[in-house]
């Protein structure tokens, strides 16, 4: 526990190792003295703060909250805002950062957006459950010598809070998979088929077979929702996996063969086109900060 000229009471864990799909970078816990306040700003990454007692107003997209015990406001990548705490009953808040590889989009699979930024909990006991949930967030950093493990276990944790969070938002969840017309069905599937298949010598046609679609129709209604053909899909997702391969240390050439191109000159074909240099350009853009 800890004391700042700011806060009554704020302890902080933060991550040692982040990394993965899904990260959390810091959680925290405190009392803000009364009218203090954060913003009008914006952050890179998602962040959830659950009351615990307390008042407070959260401002997001032009609209005030009026927060109490028990709701949970969430500030989503590049969204500004600004929150403050109440001047005779401040708020004790407990908070999650998270970095996502799609920032925001787990949120929205949550019914979270700018203009529904807040999951209301009316019951004690599940307020206990997520209070647990963030403090085990939290206790999970600086317990080891490997802090790759602590990263690991965090996002556990994490994941189960999104969980129950989603679950109090059950109301504006999107549509469920029942209520989506069958080929907006494949259509999805043929994303996730492909998101996961990228690295593989992937025909089309093979694919919509094995989702039991024709490949002219599946092609069609591929375009008709997404804006590209399955092909011009899966480019487009092997090279934003290249795009983060090109981060670590392995070679042009080993990057091209792991997101599925056989040819290097056409992965640095492939990856000028989208990005308007070729992978060593943006490799030693990178290194140069």
């Amino acid at each position: 526990m800890s004391i700042s000229p700011d806060h009554t009471l704020l302890t902080i864990g933060t991550n040692p190792s982040p990394g993965g799909e899904l990260t959390v970078l810091f959680s925290g816990e405190g009392t803000p003295v009364p009218r203090h306040k954060i913003g009008p700003l914006s952050r890179e990454y998602v962040l959830i703060h659950t009351v615990l007692h307390g008042k407070g107003v959260f401002e997001c997209a032009g609209k005030l909250h009026h927060l109490q015990a028990g709701d949970t406001f969430v500030i989503l990548p590049g969204v500004t805002f600004s929150y403050e705490a109440d001047a005779h009953n401040p708020w004790h808040y407990i908070w999650l950062a998270l970095l996502d590889q799609e920032p925001g989009m787990m949120m929205a699979d949550m019914g979270i957006t700018p203009t529904h930024p807040i999951i209301h909990c009316a019951n004690p006991n599940q307020l206990t459950e997520l209070t647990m949930l963030y403090r085990h967030i939290r206790q999970c950093f600086k317990q080891s010598n490997q802090p790759w493990l602590e990263d690991l276990e965090s996002s556990g944790w994490a994941r189960l809070l999104l969980h129950q969070l989603a679950m109090l938002n059950k109301e504006f969840l999107p549509p469920s998979t029942q209520d989506i017309p069958d080929i907006e069905k494949g259509v999805r599937e043929a994303e996730r088929w492909i998101s996961t298949h990228y690295h593989q010598q992937l025909s089309i046609d093979h694919m919509a077979k094995t989702l039991g679609y024709h490949r002219a129709h599946l092609s069609k209604m591929f375009k008709q929702f997404t804006g590209l053909s399955p092909m011009q899909y899966l480019i487009k997702v092997r090279i934003e996996k290249a795009r983060q391969l090109l981060k670590t240390s392995i070679t042009i050439h080993e990057i091209a063969s792991s997101v599925g191109f056989n040819d290097a000159l056409y992965f640095s074909k492939q990856f000028r086109k989208r990005y308007g240099m070729t992978p060593s350009e943006y490799r030693s853009k990178l290194e140069k900060g």
